[in-house]
């Protein structure tokens, strides 16, 4: 499907052949019935607020230990500032703004506070971006800029001695020493992207080589061993040292190395943020991984003993990209069409708690924390809002 807000851009001219358009895989003529039922939606945000005031510490932030704060805040602020419920003058924003400002570090220039754990700096400044641009105040520009310069200062590259044919080259993770990964790699391009980094910048360029070798997809991108075992377009948690997945603890006998949902949807998501077409083999190709594993009662790929691992954080990821792409419905591979945010915002108030929060039972990935969770589900919810 056409998004609603990518058409409103459109030259008119482009309008009368969308007919014509239908007929590919990717498009559709928009329905007036596509989106999540605006009652259920509504409630279920509006909860999440009420149950986010009452948990507010007095100096902005959320949650108990310092690396809770830290991470949780920038999450929840995101979420809060996205669902259109709440400017950045509401005071409960404005109190975490506050905090949020009190960890702008003016000698690194990242926003994970004075003296953080170094593996905070990466995940933590990019989320802080995320929230900063939200709240669209001017005098954030220059922090979301600086932030934006040492972000690019801990990609894997030349500067750390890595040229092209190295696994780690292009990556990022959770500081400048540690291997880089899927996961800290799309938060790192989301944040450029947000703070508005122009997509022919060097650091897209080389992220998109790592990005690629981590999808099981052998091709021009992707020459590792790994990639042609199963090949079936799905992507893996890092493509560093020889390549991990999730979905279990070694590699098939083979050498394979399956795939699972949030890190396929991180993938496409990747791809475009980096400049890659949606009519790429490598975006194709992923994109058939989602329509024959397009599901929400589990992160697909992963087994049964695992299926809830990072639930939360594959809504997110899968309402982002979708909403990225375009699309208002993905049709599975048995040709049945999904509506999916209707669908995330229907199991995202199914799950939800008298109290208003979130909280994966399966407690993985730091998902038993109920502020953490709460902030994924807001974000995903983000992108289901209502047609108006």
């Amino acid at each position: 499907m056409i998004s609603r807000s990518l058409i409103r851009h459109w030259p008119s001219y482009v309008l009368l052949f969308l007919p014509l358009l239908g007929a590919a895989g990717w498009l559709c003529t928009p329905t007036a019935q596509a989106g999540a039922d605006p009652k259920t939606w509504n409630d279920s945000v509006d909860k999440a607020i009420a149950y986010l005031r009452t948990q507010q510490n007095d100096d902005g932030s959320w949650g108990k230990s310092e690396q809770e704060k830290v991470g949780a805040t920038g999450l929840i602020l995101t979420g809060l500032l996205q669902s259109g419920k709440m400017g950045p003058d509401d005071p409960t924003v404005d109190k975490g703004l506050k905090y949020v400002e009190s960890l702008i570090n003016p000698s690194e220039k990242h926003i994970a506070g004075q003296n953080p754990r170094v593996q905070l700096k990466n995940y933590v400044t990019c989320i802080n971006v995320l929230a900063l641009v939200s709240a669209k105040r001017e005098s954030y520009k220059a922090v979301i800029a600086d932030a934006a310069k040492f972000l690019r200062r801990l990609q894997w590259d030349e500067g750390e001695g890595k040229n092209k044919e190295d696994d780690f080259y292009g990556g990022a993770g959770y500081d400048s020493k540690s291997r880089p990964d899927l996961s800290n790699t799309q938060f790192f391009l989301d944040a450029l992207t947000t703070a508005g980094i122009p997509k022919d910048d060097p650091a897209f360029q080389k992220a998109a080589v790592f990005v690629s070798r981590c999808q099981n997809f052998k091709g021009e991108q992707n020459d590792r061993k790994w990639a042609e075992k199963i090949n079936d377009g799905s992507f893996i948690y890092s493509a560093a040292a020889g390549g991990q997945t999730k979905t279990q603890e070694k590699p098939n006998d083979d050498g394979g190395l399956p795939g699972y949902g949030s890190m396929t949807y991180a993938g496409i998501k990747s791809l475009i943020y980096c400049g890659v077409s949606k009519d790429d083999p490598r975006v194709q190709k992923a994109f058939e991984w989602i329509q024959k594993n397009y599901t929400l009662d589990a992160n697909p790929g992963m087994p049964e003993a695992r299926k809830e691992w990072g639930l939360y954080y594959y809504y997110h990821t899968m309402a982002k990209c979708l909403d990225t792409l375009g699309l208002d419905k993905v049709k599975d591979a048995s040709g049945k069409e999904h509506d999916w945010r209707a669908d995330i915002t229907a199991t995202l108030a199914k799950r939800q708690k008298e109290n208003g929060s979130w909280r994966n039972e399966n407690a993985h990935w730091m998902e038993g924390d109920p502020l953490i969770v709460t902030g994924y589900a807001l974000m995903a919810l983000s992108y289901c809002k209502p047609k108006q």
